[in-house]
């Protein structure tokens, strides 16, 4: 959630004054729901806390037709001190975010090893699709138009999913060779409970 307030708070300060809408849309063009889990149902939402917390103001609501009241914000003095106060740990502060693969990797021994090595190699293949999708767009003219940091993030992005893919293959391989996953004197049914 801090990530999402930040966020917020960060575009209605570079683009006050500004529609709710307006930041929902700029949020989705950032593709912010997929990396830094901005659910685009929540936006309305936080802007209307942000604003009765005192970080942001409400300029003006207006109607046009039948269409949705929309309200401009800016963002407050408190506003500011606290996306600069979310930023500052959002960039000091090793967060890991929580991998619900992870949570599934931990109980390798519960699936058969075809199926394990097989899931992996899937894995392997979805993230070396995404990661060429990354480059693709990552050398397309789309990205010369973007300020240079937007690439950087991409790289880190592509470092990411070759990691990723690489330990996902080495992990496969590993399990088709039978190696053992767990120590010598372990209990010998713990796989079975």
């Amino acid at each position: 959630m801090s990530a999402t307030r930040m966020m917020i708070l960060g575009l209605v300060n570079w683009m006050q004054p500004v529609h709710g809408y307006d930041v929902r849309r700029e949020l989705l063009s950032w593709s912010a729901d997929k990396w830094a889990n901005v659910q685009p149902g929540s936006i309305y939402h936080a802007l209307r806390k942000l604003a009765e917390e005192g970080l942001l103001r409400e300029v003006a609501t207006e109607q046009v037709g039948a269409r949705p009241a929309r309200t401009t914000y800016e963002i407050t003095p408190a506003g500011k001190d606290e996306f600069e106060t979310l930023l500052r740990r959002l960039w000091w502060q090793l967060d890991v975010p929580p991998d619900p693969f992870l949570a599934a990797f931990s109980f390798l021994p519960a699936l058969p090893r075809e199926e394990a090595a097989a899931a992996l190699r899937s894995r392997a293949a979805q993230l070396k699709a995404g990661l060429e999708q990354m480059a693709a767009s990552a050398a397309s003219e789309w990205m010369k138009s973007k300020p240079v940091h937007v690439g950087w993030s991409f790289e880190l992005w592509m470092a990411r999913a070759e990691a990723d893919m690489g330990w996902c293959l080495r992990v496969a391989e590993r399990i088709e060779s039978g190696e053992s996953y767990f120590p010598p004197g372990f209990p010998a049914d713990f796989s079975q409970r």
